[in-house]
Order: C-alpha cells, then sequence, then structure tokens
C-alpha cells in the first residue's frame, strides 16, 4: 500500500521516491528471524529480475526503483513518477515492523499514525501546515545544495508539527520566513517519532550534519527576508526572482 509524504500529501515534484509498503503474508515470517539484509536482498533480487540491476538499489531500509523518467530543467516530468521506495513490512498488531540494514535490527513503524498527526496538524493551521511543509522540502530537494541539507527529509515534517504553532498568520510569506529560522534554531533537537516506536528521526544526521543544515536554514530564512523586502519596495519581479532562487526552478516568476 501507498504510503510516506506521498499518501500524507506532503510529497514534493518530482515525484522521486514514492513509498510503498508490502506487507508480508505470514507464510513469509521466517524472514522475519533472519536479519534485515536478507529481506533487502530477496526484494533486490526480485526487482531486479523484473527492471534490471542499472535500475535497482539497496537502501538502509527498503529497495528503490527507478524508471528512468527525464527530469528537465524546470522539474517538469510530465507527471510521470521517477521513481520508487519498496519496504518490506509484518504486521505487528496495529504496527508494524521493517528492515533496517545500517542497525541490523526490525523497527517498528506506524504510517497510519503519521497520516493522522498530519491532517492533525493541518486542520489546526487554517489547512495551510501541509502546503508550507511542501515548501520547506522543495527547498530542501534544490540541487544547489548538492547534498540535501536536512536528511530524512521526513524530519522537517516532525519538526513542523511543533515549529508550525499559534495559528496561520495569513501570510506565506511570513510564514515561511519564520518557519525557517525556527527549524535553524532546533535542528539540534532530538526529535523522536511521532509514533513513538521507532529511534529518533533526528538520528539521520550527524552533529556536522547538523550544523550544514542550521547554516543553511538560517541563509534560507534571510533569503526569504530579502524576498519580503523587495516586495515590499514595489519590484515584485526581483522579488519572484529571489523567491525562486531560494525554492527552484517550479516556483513561478508571474
Amino acid at each position: 500500500f501507498l504510503t510516506g509524504s506521498y499518501r500524507r500529501h506532503t510529497k514534493t515534484k518530482p515525484l522521486k521516491d514514492i513509498d510503498i509498503f508490502f506487507e508480508l503474508a505470514e507464510s513469509e515470517r521466517p524472514f522475519r528471524s533472519e536479519t534485515p539484509t536478507v529481506v533487502i536482498g530477496a526484494f533486490h533480487n526480485a526487482l531486479v529480475e523484473k527492471y534490471g540491476a542499472k535500475s535497482v538499489r539497496k537502501q538502509s531500509r527498503s529497495v528503490n526503483v527507478d524508471f528512468g523518467i527525464f527530469i528537465d530543467a524546470e522539474d517538469n516530468t510530465d507527471y510521470r513518477i521517477v521513481s520508487v521506495d519498496v519496504v518490506p513490512a509484518f504486521a505487528e498488531g496495529g504496527d508494524y515492523e521493517i528492515p533496517d540494514t545500517e542497525t541490523g535490527t526490525w523497527i517498528k513503524t506506524n504510517p497510519e499514525t503519521h497520516a493522522s498527526k498530519a491532517t492533525a496538524a493541518h486542520q489546526a493551521f487554517s489547512s495551510e501546515w501541509k502546503g508550507l511543509v511542501r515548501m520547506v522540502k522543495y527547498w530542501n530537494n534544490n540541487s544547489r545544495h548538492g547534498e540535501k541539507p536536512v536528511k530524512p527529509s521526513f524530519l522537517i515534517e516532525v519538526m513542523a508539527l511543533e515549529c508550525l504553532y499559534g495559528g496561520w498568520g495569513g501570510r506565506f510569506d511570513i510564514e515561511i520566513q519564520a518557519l525557517f529560522a525556527t527549524l535553524a534554531d532546533r535542528i539540534f533537537d532530538e526529535w523522536r517519532d511521532p509514533a513513538g516506536l521507532g529511534p529518533p528521526i533526528s538520528d539521520g544526521m550527524d552533529a556536522a550534519g547538523k550544523q550544514r543544515a542550521r547554516d543553511l536554514l538560517l541563509t534560507a530564512s534571510r533569503e526569504a527576508s530579502l524576498a519580503i523586502h523587495l516586495a515590499r519596495q514595489g519590484r515584485t519581479g526581483d522579488a519572484l526572482k529571489a523567491w525562486r532562487a531560494l525554492f527552484g526552478a517550479r516556483f513561478p516568476l508571474s
């Protein structure tokens, strides 16, 4: 079943790395007694047989399948999905267990809880929460960074559950500038799994990575402030160019 940010409506375009949980039947339960590398390897081999070795790669908790879709200079793919992440999963009561080859353990998760918390946050923020989260995720994907500043991208959502509070102020530009600043201020905090099951989401970055993310988030906050200032001066075209430089090619110039 579809899960992750695509299901939560916090996925950005182009549509890459869409999470799909493959719930394994009880007949496959012996895999649960093996190390995570075994089930990831089995999924990898099956997907290579279908899509070819060049299109399939192992990841710590999933197997990625790239469909070879061309992404143009403005991040358009003609509405086609670029890649998916295939996640093996066993049902455990109302939760799921998925393999993690980095730790060599099976970890619990609950996509339904993640989705319900995102929906509640969205409704509490005048149905603007998901849009703001998508904007920060799109900034995070901007190729000018090289490597993504915030990893995993889900961490942005987890932080936004606390960092976007107090009610919608009515202006995207002010809210996004403040969100960048708040994320920078709190990037060194420990951010636990919203479902209260798996390891902290913030464990995906070490201290150096968090410092880099903080620096880039602060830069983003300053660039957003500049765009707001340009708009106040009546320099609408320059303001839009500043926003596009900040977020990427899909930001409109008119």
